[in-house]
Parts: structure tokens; C-alpha cells; sequence
């Protein structure tokens, strides 16, 4: 004797790897339509010059100085006085031809690129520049 009948169950009438496809075409076009940059650490107001150019190129240390603290940055890296010397006295040892370049926003203390001065003088680095903003 039974009591009860057994129901069967009904498919789902979202059919779901349609939904799936759908998600994966949303998902390239969004890789494809978003654009992939590199923002800066820091934001800068570099100085203006009328005459002159910025010489700089990709196979310098870039050393930049911000107006508030933390002052010193390596490449995106935050770095402190005694650490940007160390390193650049490793990369000295390493190349005797390396090339510094020093990007010192118009509020910065002179004093910091100074000391930056210092530190590339104890490291033996002859070519020191500073990357400026050609005013238009």
C-alpha cells in the first residue's frame, strides 16, 4: 500500500551553462575594454624650464623627493637617506657608470635633494641630473 506518490522533480528552467557563457563573454570584454596602467606613488609638481630638455632615460636610478614625509623614494619604493646611500653605493660598486637622476617636486626641501647630492657623491656617481618639466 502507498500512501504517497513520489513526485519527479523538474528540471531548472534557467538553463545554466548558457549563464556561464554569458558570464565569460562579460568577463573578456571587460579585460579587454580596461586599460592596465601603472599609476605613480606619488604626485609631483616638477619644475618648469624654458630652455633645456629632460634628458633622462630608462637605465638611470630615478630617485624622487616628495614635499612631506616620507621624502625619499627609490623607484615606487620608500626608502630612508641611510638606505637610498647603501643602495646606491651597491649599484655604483656594480656599474661605475651609473647615472642618477633626481625628480624633486617644487615644494620639496632643498635640503632632502642635498642630502641626495651627498649620498650619490659618497657613492662615486659622477652623472647627476635632474628631471624637469618643459613648460609649454
Amino acid at each position: 500500500m502507498r500512501f504517497f506518490t513520489r513526485k519527479r522533480r523538474q528540471p531548472p528552467a534557467v538553463i545554466i551553462v548558457s549563464l556561464i557563457d554569458i558570464l565569460i563573454v562579460l568577463l573578456i570584454f571587460m579585460m579587454v575594454t580596461t586599460t592596465i596602467r601603472q599609476h605613480p606613488a606619488v604626485r609631483l609638481a616638477l619644475p618648469e624650464t624654458r630652455s633645456g630638455h629632460d634628458g633622462a632615460t630608462e637605465d638611470q636610478i630615478v630617485v624622487t623627493v616628495t614635499a612631506q614625509p616620507p621624502y625619499f623614494y627609490l623607484g615606487q619604493q620608500q626608502v630612508s637617506l641611510d638606505q637610498l646611500t647603501a643602495e646606491l653605493i651597491t649599484r655604483a660598486a656594480k656599474d661605475p657608470n651609473t647615472a642618477l637622476t633626481i625628480r624633486a617636486d617644487t615644494a620639496a626641501p632643498w635640503g632632502k635633494v642635498v642630502n641626495i647630492m651627498d649620498a650619490a657623491r659618497a657613492a662615486k656617481i659622477k652623472n647627476v641630473s635632474a628631471r624637469i618639466k618643459p613648460s609649454s
